[in-house]
């Protein structure tokens, strides 16, 4: 049995945006914040999963994750909050978004 080529470029796509996902500081951000391109991605949702929907096109399950906030547009309140605080953020470009999710600290324990 062979493999279907639409998994095959989904799987090299997939590969592609991780080795291109990096950390990045609220201060790298904000042009892009500014220009309206940043798309978070909720807490405990895979950053890759949400750039491949994105890079793939995938209008209606992205519509979906829009309306139940795994994806938003970045918008003034996330920007003062990450202003006064300053977090990391992994992120990844899929033209013209900049996908970002907040690096969470890890809590002593």
């Amino acid at each position: 049995m062979t493999a279907n080529p639409s998994d095959q470029n989904s799987e090299i796509l997939r590969d592609k945006l991780n080795l291109e996902t990096a950390q990045l500081a609220w201060a790298e951000l904000e042009r892009h914040f500014a220009r309206g391109d940043v798309v978070k991605v909720a807490v405990g949702v895979d950053l890759i999963d949400a750039a491949l929907l994105i890079a793939e096109n995938n209008t209606a399950e992205a519509q979906t994750w829009l309306a139940d906030g795994r994806i938003a547009l970045a918008d003034m309140g996330d920007a003062e909050g990450w202003h006064a605080r300053q977090p990391m953020f992994w992120a990844v470009v899929v033209a013209p978004w900049v996908l970002v999710q907040e690096v969470l600290k890890e809590l002593d324990s």
